[in-house]
């Protein structure tokens, strides 16, 4: 590992006023790199590790961040996204270490798509997973890469006890289905720790980005997820 006064993060950007990325109000920082190509992805400027925007030392990082700590309290705290933020272990692992020192609540938003976490997981209270699918094909067509590393992060959380939230982006003729929410409900069952399981609508927010880009956009003739349907499937899955 680098000396910590070394390391720098490459980031896309920051937010000081994040409510959707963990509990409370959040600093959210989404940090560049991204080794997943999802078909739905709507942050496509993500994935370039060298197209950062920011770039600061985790002493420098966290200095913003405890400016903000007045409005996020005791409920809120720190998000760590991406991209996918686990592909900057070391200054990741610097940020929560300092983080923690100074009794700030930390969650990373994640696909656990790399390797290498164990440690990061010690000196994090809230993990937010991303489920893109939960069997091998649907996984590797969705996201261009195999469900190994995924599954590997899922049961280390579970070994070390996390908290955790669950995520699933719902497409009109990809996933929209009681069949899906099922087989995903069926899938977490028995999993510890489960805090929250959340069915997002998907949107296409981003299509101009791939257009801006220059990348072709796989669903491109898909509309936005019916909210109503959503809202539906997501009770499914609540029912006992």
């Amino acid at each position: 590992m680098k000396k910590s006064s070394s390391i720098k993060g490459k980031i896309n950007s920051l937010e000081t006023m994040g409510l959707v990325d963990g509990p409370g109000i959040r600093f959210v920082v989404f940090l560049q790199g991204c080794p997943l190509r999802c078909s739905y992805c709507h942050n496509p400027e993500t994935w370039d590790p060298s197209s950062y925007k920011i770039e600061l030392s985790a002493e420098e990082l966290v200095e913003k961040i405890k400016r903000y700590r007045n409005y996020f309290g005791q409920d809120g705290g720190v998000t760590f996204s991406g991209g996918e933020p686990l592909l900057q272990k070391d200054f990741l692992l610097e940020c929560l270490k300092r983080c923690k020192k100074e009794h700030i609540h930390t969650a990373i938003d994640t696909a656990g798509s790399v390797s290498g976490y164990e440690e990061i997981l010690n000196y994090v209270d809230l993990v937010i997973l991303d489920i893109k699918a939960y069997q091998e094909k649907e996984y590797k067509n969705l996201t261009k890469r195999p469900m190994t590393n995924f599954l590997k992060f899922l049961y280390a959380c579970q070994r070390k006890g996390k908290k955790m939230w669950f995520r699933t982006v719902i497409v009109p003729g990809l996933n929209d289905t009681k069949g899906f929410v099922l087989g995903l409900k069926n899938f977490i069952s028995g999993l510890k720790n489960i805090e929250k399981v959340e069915l997002l609508p998907y949107q296409t927010l981003g299509v101009s980005k791939y257009q801006k880009l220059g990348l072709f956009y796989e669903l491109e003739n898909i509309s936005d997820m019916d909210k109503e349907k959503c809202q539906k499937l997501q009770k499914v899955l609540e029912e006992e």
